[in-house]
Parts: structure tokens; C-alpha cells; sequence
């Protein structure tokens, strides 16, 4: 059985899925409303809080040129600088994150992209990292990461199949002993019609890894579903309110959504229980129920056992019907009343 433990939280199908509610750009460049949205993730029952850890300068350069404009999707319009500039969680703001993440008791890591913010992490002692989809092509990132030894989680969005093998053996390589491999569509809401969640039991049967969604449809069909085929982790952004504004915040639940999303997502996963076929527990007081050979004629001893005389009905407390022909001609050996259920003993052989 595979498994990965953030914080000794153990992570693994056998394991009720562990929810992380990504925060992102959701904040507004507020910290008090980083640290509600933090304490509002926990109170919906998250298991773990997301950050995103870059500055522009880090993720990008403050260029005019035509590729480090967006002309297409939910940022349309922006410079990649100025997004950025916008989006990003500020790395002073970080140590008071953390904190506040102890104080709840919930557990909080996130997505370093370059190395200094995988230095600002280590010094905040982050129980884990995420590589996010865009940077999985970042080999020498994701060697520096692995090289920290803690867990990592790596989302596949846009990545083929040779990119996610070169990550992973970068990972696996360098450091790493404990991955997650995210089944992502990178797209901002992503359609339903395109997640292709069946991926997830593609990658647990080629990759020796706990398999979880990063999941950017809208609600939460898509999340809840990829629990029922074998995902172990599942991240979705989280945001107070749709209606404030934000570059993240439409395709963002709220807390009453992600509170839902909890109890479905294990309800889920309890529903896939083990492979078997003997009687539950739950269903014995229902067994009396089903249908058995009963007598539905007073008969005396010596009489013959007919179609008319016997049938098939319920309760269950008479013999299989499966035995119906075999008994059928066969002679009583005492009196039975109208109601009573066939026995072995109450015939002849």
C-alpha cells in the first residue's frame, strides 16, 4: 500500500481523502483576509492550507513585450508582471501564515517557484511542497525541492506523459521518498466534459505514487467522482465569497461548498469499502425477509407436498427456493399447520 504522511497524517487509499484548500490570490492582497480565509478553511474541514510563495520578480520580468501579455482566459488583459504583482501572497507575510496556521491546528505548506522560496519555506520548517503544473517542467526546481527530503506533490496539468516521467524522476532521484502525482486540467474554470479522471488509475498503475486531483471545474462533481476512482488527495481553491473580486476567485468554493465537498468526498471514499460478497452486518435484520418455501395448506401426515400446498414466498425462514422441485412429490412425515416453513425433517427423503 502506498502512502505519504504530511504533519503524520498518514495519505493513502486506504485513508479518508485528505482535502487542501488552496488559497492563491484569493486574499486581495490583504493579510487579515488571508488568515479569515485560513480559519474559514479550517472551520469547513480542511485538512491542510495551501500558499502560493513567488514575488513578481521571482515568476517573471516586468516586460512589455507581446509574449508578457495576456490576451486570452480569465486574466485577458493583464501583463503577466502586473498579474503577478497582484496575485502574489508577499513573503513577509509569510512566518505570520504559519503561525496562525499552528494556532488552528491545521496544517499549511505550499508552492515554492524558485529556490529562494524554497529557502524562505525550510526556515518556516514546511511539512511539504507542491510543484504547480506550470513549473513541472522545472527540473532543477523540483531537484532542489526533492533535495529538502520532505513529501512532495506534484500537479500534472499540461505535462505529457514524458514530462510527468522526467518530473517524477527528478524527484524520486534527488531526495524525494514520499509523492503525490495531481491529474490537473489547467484551465481556468475547466470544463467537466475535460477532466478525464479516469488519468488517476492511469498514473497509479504506471508510477509507484499516492494519486490525488488538483481540480479547477466548477463545484464539486468532478472532485467527489475522482475519490470513487482512487484519488487520495484532492486541492481546490477556497475563497470567502465569489462575488469579491480576484483573479481566482470564480472558480474558488466558498465555505458552505467546501464544507460539503468534505463530507462527500468521505462519504465517497467509504462507499468504495473492500471487494466481497458475504452478508453485511447491516443487512442481517433484513434476511428474514427474503423468500423461502413455506406450506399454505393445513396437511396432515402421509400427504403429498404439491405446487398448490407449498410455494415460494416471504419471510426467509424456510428452506432456499431453490430446493422447490426437489421437495415438490415428496411425502410429509407429520402434520404441518398453513404457514409453517418447510424443513428438511418434515419430509420424506
Amino acid at each position: 500500500m502506498r502512502h505519504v504522511s504530511i504533519n503524520r497524517r498518514k495519505i493513502g487509499a486506504d485513508q479518508p481523502p485528505y482535502l487542501v484548500a488552496e488559497i492563491s490570490a484569493n486574499h486581495n492582497g490583504q493579510l487579515d483576509r488571508a488568515l479569515a480565509i485560513m480559519s474559514a478553511a479550517q472551520q469547513a474541514g480542511a485538512h491542510a492550507i495551501k500558499l502560493q510563495t513567488y514575488t513578481p520578480d521571482t515568476i517573471t520580468l516586468d516586460c512589455d513585450k507581446a509574449d508578457f501579455l495576456i490576451d486570452a482566459g480569465p486574466w485577458q488583459g493583464y501583463k503577466l508582471y502586473d498579474l503577478y504583482q497582484q496575485a502574489h501572497t508577499p513573503y513577509e507575510w509569510h512566518k505570520t501564515l504559519f503561525d496562525h496556521a499552528r494556532k488552528l491546528d491545521i496544517t499549511c505548506f505550499s508552492s515554492p517557484f524558485d529556490e529562494s522560496a524554497v529557502d524562505l519555506l525550510e526556515d518556516l520548517n514546511a511539512p511539504a511542497y507542491k510543484i504547480a503544473s506550470f513549473e513541472a517542467i522545472d527540473i532543477a526546481l523540483i531537484k532542489y525541492v526533492a533535495s529538502t527530503g520532505k513529501p512532495m506533490i506534484i500537479s500534472t496539468g499540461m505535462a505529457n506523459l514524458t514530462e510527468i516521467q522526467e518530473a517524477v524522476a527528478a524527484a524520486l532521484d534527488n531526495g524525494c521518498s514520499e509523492l503525490i502525482l495531481l491529474h490537473c486540467i489547467s484551465a481556468y474554470p475547466a470544463p467537466i466534459a475535460d477532466s478525464n479522471l479516469r488519468t488517476l488509475q492511469d498514473l497509479a498503475n504506471k508510477f509507484p505514487v499516492v494519486v490525488g486531483l488538483s481540480d479547477h471545474t466548477l463545484g464539486t462533481t468532478a472532485a467527489v467522482t475522482a475519490v470513487a476512482l482512487g484519488a487520495c488527495f484532492i486541492e481546490k481553491h477556497f475563497t470567502l465569497s465569489r462575488q469579491e473580486p480576484g483573479p481566482d476567485a470564480a472558480f474558488s468554493l466558498q465555505p458552505e461548498e467546501f464544507k460539503f465537498l468534505c463530507q462527500a468526498s468521505e462519504d465517497a471514499w467509504l462507499a468504495l469499502g473492500q471487494a466481497g460478497y458475504e452478508q453485511k452486518a447491516c443487512e442481517k435484520i433484513n434476511a428474514q425477509f427474503r423468500r423461502s418455501l413455506y406450506f399454505v395448506a393445513d396437511l396432515k401426515k402421509g400427504d403429498t407436498v404439491t405446487t398448490k400446498n407449498m410455494r415460494s414466498i416471504r419471510p426467509g425462514f424456510g428452506l432456499a427456493p431453490k430446493h422447490y422441485q426437489d421437495i415438490i412429490g415428496k411425502t410429509l412425515l407429520k402434520d404441518v399447520a398453513r404457514g409453517s416453513p418447510v424443513a428438511w425433517q418434515d419430509i420424506s427423503s
